[in-house]
């Protein structure tokens, strides 16, 4: 099992959340990971990585898998404006690779935004540290869980 596999594994047993993540045959996009596991691509938890480009702070924005991020409108909830992190900066700071970021077990706390179109589903799946690893829990509990505030950001 991978290191970054195991943070996962380990940020979800610490939270006490049940513990659903499946191998796939690749999930580095949305609507692979819906293909894989068999949901409504909407219901994948995208994990974007963003900087603020005055000061450099990353944020984490979890989009709806159908869905872009608004860049105004991440940009005003973010208090500036914004620029894709590259993936050196993604990876030291969530310990994640691109298309392999999960919302949770970064290496370094991290602000984060939910879609509030993620919210109107029973269960939604997200990356679990790796391109081929999802896992799946209410959308309840992954803002718990990530402490991101629920905000309309995509389109």
């Amino acid at each position: 099992m991978s290191k970054s596999l195991k943070r996962v594994r380990a940020a979800l047993e610490a939270a006490g959340a049940a513990i659903d993540i499946r191998e796939t045959e690749g999930a580095r996009t949305a609507e692979m990971a819906a293909a894989a596991v068999g949901c409504h691509v909407d219901q994948i938890a995208k994990s974007i990585v963003f900087q603020l480009q005055d000061s450099g702070d990353v944020l984490l924005f979890l989009t709806a898998g159908g869905r872009q991020v608004d860049l105004e409108a991440a940009a005003a909830l973010a208090g500036g404006p914004l620029a894709r992190a590259d993936a050196a900066v993604v990876r030291s700071q969530t310990g994640f690779a691109i298309g392999g970021v999960s919302p949770l077990g970064h290496l370094s706390p991290i602000r984060s935004f939910m879609d509030a179109h993620l919210m109107g589903f029973e269960e939604i799946w997200a990356a679990a540290g790796t391109p081929n690893h999802v896992f799946c829990l209410a959308p309840q509990v992954l803002q718990e869980l990530t402490g991101a505030e629920i905000s309309a950001f995509s389109s």
